[in-house]
């Protein structure tokens, strides 16, 4: 697993300190939701996004790599993912994504294969 997924890139325009808490993510496809909570941890920073109605109440942990970039006028985020890429990520695990290598492991294999 690259230990640059967990971390926002340089260009996404992220602003440490920020608020994304509402913010509205884009895939590279269209709108994907809100984003419902977000870490900047250092080596485990990462967004928990609330599909909404997309995927039936699902939320997904993207981890902040795949942030293309950050438009804090619009309160907008663009992610580097396609919306079936995101609909065919492993489950968000809400006991597990707060510290877990094992989970965070296999998130990032998965993401990985989408990384330029």
């Amino acid at each position: 697993m690259s230990d640059h997924l967990w971390g926002y890139q340089p260009t996404s325009g992220h602003t440490t300190g920020t608020d994304l808490t509402g913010y509205t993510v884009e895939a590279t496809d269209g709108s994907i939701g809100k984003v419902d909570k977000h870490s900047e941890d250092v080596g485990s920073a990462y967004l928990v996004v609330d599909t909404g109605v997309w995927i039936f109440g699902k939320e997904v942990l993207l981890p902040a790599g795949t942030v293309k970039a950050i438009d804090t006028e619009s309160r907008t985020i663009f992610v580097d993912l396609t919306k079936d890429q995101i609909k065919d990520s492993p489950e968000f695990d809400k006991q597990k994504h707060a510290g877990d290598p094992a989970y965070h492991a296999e998130l990032g294999g998965y993401y990985d294969n989408y990384r330029p």
